[in-house]
């Protein structure tokens, strides 16, 4: 990754008297698949657009793929792909003439002959003249991705892509997008699910539109400064119980047979959990902390400025 696609300071967004995103700045690197990840409402969506020129900030400024994001949106648009989180191709159209359909509207030249590399990359040939809404979650998705890339564009915004689709599809598309990424494709994902975050090789987090931090994913953990020890074993409620009020715990994640405690302070944590250790049914180990870990631990501390 060299260069940056993306640099913004200062963008605010207000719908009424609600501030939806506030005083958001970020430089996104070119070729990085960058992680937008929040509650529902949180204001990610809404960031991401104002980043690509797609929606005008009420303050703040930028650059998106060396345009400015104020006085040259058009300019930016026809250089972004944009992935919906729900299926937003025509059913009732043949997968080739839905490939057919976006050729056109993006002027691009020799439609035929774009719209068969299409279907042969994303192995769509087969199903070429199946009809969209006949298609499964994960090759309506693949269409979706083909569509949004058709153009060769620099950005590639994609919002909750891998909802609802099984984890085939999923490990697929991803690899998709990472092909993308290694030919220069900045790639900007809104998401709530870790199993999507995992997958960007940055991440912001982002609440009630504030953001709370954004670093390489593999950074984020030690940054956040948190501590995690693994319980496992059966009848946890009554060491939960006992935990929580214990000194250096900061939060308590269920994970099914286990259980993650975190905290700031190692050397309380440590002392806080192996009074357990030993324990029949219970093993006690010291874990890495994770991107929900961290996520759960800076929401805590987020204010709602929506209630």
């Amino acid at each position: 990754m060299t260069g940056i696609a993306i640099e913004v300071e200062g963008l605010t967004k207000r719908f009424g008297s609600k501030t939806v995103v506030d005083d958001f700045s970020m430089a996104v690197p070119k070729g990085a698949i960058y992680g937008f990840l929040g509650p529902n409402g949180s204001g990610k969506t809404t960031t991401i657009r104002m980043m690509c020129g797609l929606l005008k900030p009420d303050s703040g400024t930028g650059q998106a793929l060396g345009y400015d994001i104020l006085k040259q949106p058009r300019e930016i648009k026809s250089r972004v792909g944009y992935m919906t989180q729900k299926f937003s191709l025509y059913g009732d159209l043949t997968v080739r003439e839905n490939l057919d359909f976006m050729a056109r509207l993006h002027a691009l030249p020799d439609t035929r002959s774009v719209v068969d590399a299409a279907l042969e990359e994303y192995n769509l040939t087969p199903r070429a003249r199946q009809m969209a809404d006949t298609l499964s979650g994960g090759w309506k998705q693949r269409l979706a991705l083909a569509a949004a890339s058709l153009h060769s564009p620099g950005l590639l915004l994609l919002d909750e892509p891998t909802a609802g689709v099984d984890p085939k599809a999923r490990r697929d598309f991803w690899d998709r997008i990472r092909k993308l990424s290694r030919a220069g494709v900045t790639v900007l994902v809104s998401t709530h699910y870790m199993d999507e975050a995992v997958q960007c090789d940055f991440i912001a987090y982002i609440a009630y539109g504030r953001k709370l931090i954004d670093a390489p994913s593999d950074e984020i953990a030690a940054r956040v400064g948190l501590h995690t020890w693994r319980i496992e074993g059966k009848g946890l409620q009554p060491v939960q119980d006992a935990l929580e009020k214990a000194d250096g715990v900061d939060q308590i994640a269920r994970f099914g047979s286990a259980m993650h405690v975190s905290g700031k302070d190692a050397d309380k944590l440590e002392r806080a959990v192996r009074q357990f250790e030993g324990r029949e049914g219970l093993t006690v180990s010291e874990a890495k902390t994770g991107l929900e870990e961290a996520f759960i631990y800076l929401m805590t501390g987020a204010e709602d400025n929506f209630s």
